[in-house]
């Protein structure tokens, strides 16, 4: 093995010094650990005590990374005096062809960066026009919808509801509990300090009921089904079932986003309420292992900790987070170009931004309700 580890021997030869290229030059043998250290620490040694000559017809195997990896160490330009075989000449003159050498690094002026800001604020604004043009059309389409509610879409929206909420909810389930244990054991570590154990009811009931079963619901959401709305119109972009559409004279807001939207704003709640049970019943077995707070106090003093005013705040909250969230990926796969890159790029926004908006959104309806006493 160590004998086809790549390596440089300094020798002397009729013309001068020279070294020795010996070994194997591979990716798999450049790339075992130790090895490209060794090999950098050993051109670096080399190239502070001169230049000399090369002999490169010792070697066991030569590849392009090998190749590349002397091309660079010479300064992308061939040394003086080299020896080499035929086959290994046509190696490195390939890759003096097709490598191309790393721009100079040059720090950005004054100007640049305005321009830069400027590409930035331009784009924000395109977006933002994009999203209010899909708003009013998605007012638009409602209007037509109450019109002749006969001729909407409600196949596509009890599907939608069907794959955004019903196949949500183990996952959903699961994070609430998790959360609602963790949430509960950290608590009562600080409780007990103080002796205020009984307080885990509105600790845990405010936190989940108000602020952590929504936001959590959506996020999961967000990830989840807000992706899937992006990559589904996405792909209709790339399949040019969008151009088909509106070659056809199908309109795209009525038949796409506005079921979405539907969908999404009615299961948004009901995933909610469903998260929040359960992570409100993780945090009551967590309170009565650790604690020793029964179900049946915690169920019978919830009630009177946590007004129902906070139930209904979560509730209109997660009907907002689930009209942004469907508007959001909708927005993200209409903008889609026909590339599987732009496909990618696009659903990836789209989770960013929705999970961004809805902590946003979030810290607002907060502010919003505290000013007037909620």
């Amino acid at each position: 093995m160590e004998a086809s580890n790549p390596r440089i021997s300094r020798d002397t030869s009729p013309d001068g010094p020279c070294l020795r290229v010996l070994g194997r030059w591979t990716a798999a043998q450049l790339t075992l650990p130790g090895v490209w250290d060794a090999v950098e620490a050993s051109l670096k040694a080399q190239a502070a005590q001169g230049a000399t000559g090369w002999d490169l017809r010792a070697l066991q195997r030569l590849d392009h990374l090998g190749a590349q990896v002397l091309w660079n160490h010479w300064g992308r330009q061939w040394p003086a005096r080299i020896e080499v075989l035929a086959d290994q000449r046509a190696m490195l003159e390939r890759v003096a062809r097709y490598a191309i050498a790393p721009p100079p690094y040059r720090p950005r002026t004054l100007w640049e960066r305005f321009v830069r800001l400027g590409e930035l604020v331009l784009k924000v604004t395109d977006h933002a026009e994009d999203l209010l043009r899909l708003i009013g059309q998605l007012m638009l389409d409602l209007i037509r919808l109450v019109r002749a509610p006969r001729d909407g879409p409600w196949r596509d929206v009890t599907g939608h509801i069907f794959h955004i909420g019903a196949t949500a909810l183990p996952i959903t389930a699961l994070v609430g509990f998790l959360i609602g244990v963790v949430l509960a054991y950290l608590t009562s570590q600080q409780l007990r300090l103080f002796g205020a154990e009984i307080y885990i009811v509105n600790i845990l009931g405010l936190s989940l009921i108000r602020e952590l079963g929504p936001v959590l619901a959506a996020v999961l959401i967000a990830g989840r089904s807000g992706s899937a709305i992006t990559a589904q119109i996405g792909v209709m972009r790339v399949t040019e079932e969008l151009d088909a559409m509106r070659v056809m004279g199908i309109p795209q807001g009525f038949r796409l986003v506005m079921p979405r939207a539907l969908a999404m704003a009615l299961a948004m709640p009901l995933i909610t309420l469903w998260t929040t049970v359960s992570a409100l019943v993780g945090g009551m077995l967590a309170a009565d292992l650790v604690l020793g707070i029964t179900p049946s106090y915690f169920i019978n003093n919830l009630p009177r900790a946590v007004m129902v005013s906070n139930l209904w705040l979560a509730m209109g909250k997660s009907v907002v987070f689930g009209l942004l969230i469907a508007l959001i990926g909708c927005h993200y796969g209409l903008r889609v170009k026909p590339n599987t890159e732009s496909l990618g790029q696009g659903t990836t926004a789209s989770v960013v931004t929705s999970i961004t908006v809805v902590i946003l959104i979030d810290a607002l309806f907060a502010v919003i309700f505290k000013n007037i006493g909620i």
